[in-house]
């Protein structure tokens, strides 16, 4: 089971207020895509749900499974199941990427050693699915990674972690094509009844490869409006303007 449940989400950076009671549900087996202009609180919803500190809640709860995970640590909720594929990953040059995947399996296992024969077999078969280069294993941690190989090596981790639950913030930006095309495979062979997902978004075009569930419109710091994924080909015509008066008209049930 991987539900998320988000009620009345109102969150501060600081002191200003980002998230004005955001109201969200992603059942299991379900993709949703966030969409909305640039500065609504796409992402700060994303950094929210998955628990940095940066950003305080002053008022609602999000729940995993009913499990209400508000006040649980990031290491916490990467433990219950949740994984985050950042806009812009960290280069980290002193450990290797098949060294950093490897230890965080066994942190979200409980320091429980995952056997290295197994798992650099499983890290072999899904760089070849993702076309990453075997040497990539070795090298470090997005160290010296163009944007589209940072932005497959997060789906790599993401594919390898197996997560109940993912949030996408931006995976799409700044790919060409091609590299468009493998990052969205890379996600559709993860759907499943027991694997959810958010993935957040500008543009319609990542949209044309992961078919979503539901699409979801954010504006002022709340989601304005919730469809299907007409609502993403509507809104690549229309753009958002037509949306700025507009209120939530659904609690996502």
């Amino acid at each position: 089971m991987s539900t998320l449940l988000i009620k009345d989400l109102k969150v501060v950076a600081g002191e200003e207020p980002i998230l004005n009671g955001v109201n969200l549900k992603i059942k299991a087996g379900e993709i949703h895509a966030l969409m909305g202009p640039n500065g609504t609180g796409k992402s700060t919803l994303s950094e929210t749900i998955m628990g940095n500190p940066l950003y305080q809640i002053v008022e609602g709860q999000i729940f995993l499974d009913g499990q209400d995970i508000t006040t649980m640590s990031v290491d916490e909720r990467a433990r219950a199941g949740m994984f985050l594929a950042m806009q812009y990953p960290t280069e980290v040059a002193g450990i290797s990427n098949a060294d950093f995947i490897h230890a965080a399996l066994n942190a979200r296992n409980g320091n429980q050693p995952v056997a290295i024969l197994p798992f650099l077999n499983e890290l072999k078969q899904q760089m070849d699915f993702l076309e990453i280069d075997e040497d990539y294993a070795d090298r470090g941690l997005n160290a010296d990674f163009s944007g589209g190989e940072k932005k497959r090596n997060e789906i790599l981790q993401m594919m390898m972690l197996k997560p109940s639950f993912a949030i996408l913030d931006e995976i799409d930006s700044g790919l060409d094509i091609d590299a468009l095309q493998i990052v969205a495979k890379g996600i559709n062979a993860m759907r499943s009844d027991q694997f959810s997902c958010l993935m957040v978004t500008h543009y319609q075009r990542l949209l044309n490869y992961v078919v979503p569930d539901v699409v979801h419109i954010m504006m002022g710091g709340k989601i304005v409006k919730t469809g299907g994924p007409e609502l993403a080909q509507e809104l690549e015509k229309t753009g958002y303007a037509d949306l700025s008066g507009a209120v939530e008209g659904s609690d996502n049930d």
